[in-house]
């Protein structure tokens, strides 16, 4: 395990690394996930094996400190893993993320574009103020105390095991602050800061989820949209081989 400070009080972000060729690999995680849970199979992957892998825990989350204080919006978090990736010593590196990862990472690579040659995005959110469907809206709607005190013990019960195994490791308070900032968005908004990206950039949709909005836009601005068969938002745990293949770039 690795880890560098992420803040002025001495904070710790940290990532499970794996030796390898460069660029590396960098996973992010959704909101109450981990990476490690998410996207080790798939590194493992002969396809994709031999890379440099960092598996990241964003402030809050896994194994990373949670410090009060922090904001946890997109831009801290995105701020938080480029202090990670100084540390590690990668530029250029390929973003591979998943929900609010996917977010974090646009946002990581409009405020530091050294640091990112390629994003692979799985149902990233690009817009403010999702439906109430979504996961970070629906946490939103509470207060932080009330989250933090009543509704997150709630929430755990509500969201399904496979979610729940990794949200209950999160800290409330930061999973409260994370959806908060995930509802606000970036500013610019984040599918504003994809299209004008010029680095290559795969979006990864669940068939079950339903169309991604206003697609032809995105893909007129040079961003690959692929749709996944039998898939829904956890598209690496639904379809594995169509995963690695868009990570390997051979889908």
């Amino acid at each position: 395990m690795r880890q560098a400070v992420f803040d002025g009080e001495g904070s710790q972000i940290r990532w499970t690394e794996v030796s390898g060729e460069e660029p590396a690999r960098v996973y992010l995680h959704g909101l109450g996930s981990m990476s490690t849970a998410y996207h080790a199979h798939i590194s493992a992957r002969p396809e994709l094996a031999g890379r440099r892998s960092l598996f990241m825990d964003l402030p809050g989350h896994g194994l990373s400190d949670r410090p009060r204080y922090f904001g946890y919006t997109l831009e801290e978090h995105a701020d938080a893993v480029a202090a990670a990736l100084d540390t590690a010593g990668v530029t250029g590196a390929e973003l591979i993320a998943h929900s609010m990862g996917g977010a974090v990472a646009i946002v990581l690579a409009h405020r530091r574009p050294g640091l990112a040659s390629r994003l692979v995005l799985t149902e990233a959110n690009l817009d403010a103020f999702p439906p109430l469907t979504a996961g970070s809206s629906a946490i939103a709607t509470y207060e932080e105390e009330e989250f933090v005190e009543e509704a997150f013990a709630r929430v755990l019960d509500a969201v399904g095991p496979v979610w729940a195994a990794t949200m209950r490791l999160a800290d409330p308070r930061a999973l409260h602050r994370s959806a908060v900032g995930l509802r606000r968005g970036s500013d610019p908004v984040m599918r504003t800061i994809l299209a004008g990206l010029d680095i290559d950039r795969v979006y990864l949709q669940g068939e079950k989820s339903g169309e991604l909005g206003d697609r032809e836009r995105l893909e007129a601005a040079g961003v690959r949209v692929l749709t996944v068969p039998g898939a829904g938002h956890n598209v690496m745990f639904d379809n594995p081989d169509a995963f690695a293949a868009a990570v390997a770039g051979t889908a």
